[in-house]
């Protein structure tokens, strides 16, 4: 395999990311890493999920030797990305919760920001309302049940649409939540459960995300690049459960039909 793009998560919500780099760079040779064995981070500290990436990407960098890093989880971005710049001598690219093109779209100057609950408390999350929303209300709620409802409906398991609609409600219901025409799905597991969220809402929502985004500035850093042979797909895990086996068919429709363990 030819020098890869890898793309990083702490589960399966990276695929959402993936689509739109295979749009841009067919040919491209993918290895997408799960951190099942850290998986969720949404729940952990900061220094856990610091510490934690820093190192999987050093390893990462050093058995791959990708041309490119792709951190497709909001998290681990707000969190860990200068980190991780500092240390690798490759090229990163991060997630950003879409709050400038909500705030494009939300003709109700109010904005719904879901994402973890890490996420959703960072400062960064600040500096972008303030940057690019500053005449909008923008209300925010972390679900870490909502990260692990996506990634049991691509193990084949579908959740109720009960239980989308309370993740809703911890945003909606707030004050002013009744305002809200424009939601920033900032984890990239939601995109993913997007159509259930739609069903579940009490009202039409315009849902938005940054994998487009991240798909065209990879292609940009990426242009005129080459690559030996045919495009493959690699999946590699951090730790081997049950629910493997579960996995593999959703993979493979990304795919990604090679599977590693680090």
């Amino acid at each position: 395999m030819s020098q890869p793009i890898l793309i990083f998560d702490s589960g399966v919500g990276g695929l959402s990311v993936l689509g739109p780099i295979r749009e841009r760079l067919p040919r491209a040779p993918i290895v997408y890493v799960a951190d099942t064995g850290g998986f969720p981070y949404g729940t952990k500290t900061e220094m856990e999920v610091a510490t934690r990436v820093c190192a999987l990407l050093g390893r990462l960098t050093e058995r791959y030797r990708p041309r490119l890093i792709v951190i497709a989880c909001n998290t681990a971005s707000t969190i860990a990305l200068a980190h991780v710049r500092a240390a690798l001598e490759v090229p990163v690219v991060g997630t950003v919760p879409a709050i400038k093109p909500a705030a494009e779209t939300s003709t109700a100057r109010a904005i719904g920001v879901l994402g973890t609950e890490a996420t959703v408390r960072q400062p960064y999350v600040n500096r972008l309302a303030a940057d690019f929303a500053a005449d909008c209300l923008v209300l925010r709620h972390g679900s870490a049940k909502l990260v692990e409802m996506a990634e049991a409906e691509l193990r084949g398991r579908p959740q109720a649409l009960s239980d989308y609609a309370a993740v809703l409600a911890g945003l909606l219901d707030q004050p002013g939540g009744e305002r809200i025409d424009t939601v920033v799905l900032a984890c990239t597991h939601f995109p993913l459960v997007r159509d259930r969220l739609a069903a579940a809402s009490p009202r039409p929502l315009t849902f938005v995300d940054g994998a487009e985004g991240i798909g065209r500035r990879t292609a940009h850093l990426l242009a005129g690049a080459e690559w030996d042979g045919e495009a493959t797909g690699r999946a590699v895990l951090t730790s081997r459960n049950g629910e493997i086996d579960a996995l593999r068919p959703a993979l493979a429709r990304f795919g990604l039909t090679e599977l590693d363990y680090l």
